[in-house]
């Protein structure tokens, strides 16, 4: 597995020059409806960013580890070759469309990647705004290994999908042809994925492909400009908080959940998931005092 390329490594001056470009953009032809850049937000973008190579480092040791020990249990194999590449991309782009539609439902998983939605802004650096706790995302490619893809050849396709995605990360282009749309995930597609409108949100999981999010009902289409980041805010350009602080919402809703049953669901049910508190009975006599004021 030698022979494949580290993608992202290859593409790292192509983020550089289009990230410019993009912002030299904004000076010559600037859209005041436009999110932009602003100058904090961007670099709390590619700090996050740079501390995801670290601890992407550091959480692929155990998972190697994992998906080694299962495909040496399988005895699958799929060959690394022109045609079959093509086919494990398909594989995991479609295993990534479960992984992030899971982690917009599960607020355990959400805690991760929440950190790609936090900022305000969507430009080309907001696609560089990376989780630090990647640690969640195996499990869901699981199936690919034990159909004999070698855990290389996922790193691969892996990497290729999240380059393709830089791209998608902007407001300086409107649309794509038509056919494209239709395929092929875009900006217009994604700008609907990081706005916080009640329409638009948990919708467009595709990574390269939008066909998954049209096969399995969560495709919507843009039409009002979205207005980008969280329905709560964070409000914070500290790199530490910005990667943990669902993480530490969760241990506070812990600490004040009342049972068990409670504190499972303020873990694994959606992000805006709350118990339905019952309502304080109202006494004959507070009802005919109100009644009486009245």
């Amino acid at each position: 597995m030698s022979n494949l390329p580290d993608v992202v490594l290859w593409s790292i001056p192509a983020f550089v020059l289009l990230t410019v470009v993009e912002m030299v953009s904004y000076r010559l032809h600037p859209d005041e409806d436009a999110a932009g850049y602003e100058a904090k937000d961007a670099a709390t973008s590619v700090g996050m960013g740079l501390g995801s190579l670290v601890f992407d480092f550091l959480w692929k040791i155990p998972i190697v580890a994992v998906y080694t020990a299962l495909y040496e249990l399988t005895p699958l194999r799929v060959p690394v070759l022109w045609w079959t590449v093509p086919l494990m991309l398909l594989g995991q782009d479609f295993f990534y469309y479960w992984s992030h539609r899971g982690h917009h439902v599960i607020r355990i998983l959400w805690a991760c990647h929440v950190v790609h939605h936090s900022s305000r802004k969507f430009n080309l650096t907001t696609a560089l705004r990376q989780p630090w706790t990647s640690l969640t995302v195996w499990p869901f490619y699981v199936p690919l290994i034990a159909a004999g893809v070698h855990p290389a050849a996922l790193a691969f396709c892996s990497s290729a999908n999240l380059v393709y995605q830089f791209w998608i990360h902007t407001e300086r282009i409107d649309k794509m042809p038509r056919w494209f749309e239709f395929v092929f995930n875009t900006p217009s597609h994604h700008r609907v994925h990081h706005a916080s409108q009640g329409g638009y949100l948990d919708r467009n999981f595709g990574g390269i492909l939008i066909v998954w999010d049209r096969l399995f009902g969560s495709f919507v289409a843009e039409t009002v400009r979205p207005v980008y980041g969280l329905t709560k805010n964070i409000g914070t350009y500290n790199p530490l908080k910005v990667a943990t602080h669902e993480y530490v919402a969760i241990a506070r809703d812990l600490r004040a959940a009342r049972d068990w049953r409670e504190r499972a669901g303020r873990v694994f049910r959606g992000p805006g998931w709350g118990p339905a508190r019952a309502e304080a009975p109202v006494s004959p006599a507070g009802t005919a005092a109100e009644s009486a004021s009245a």
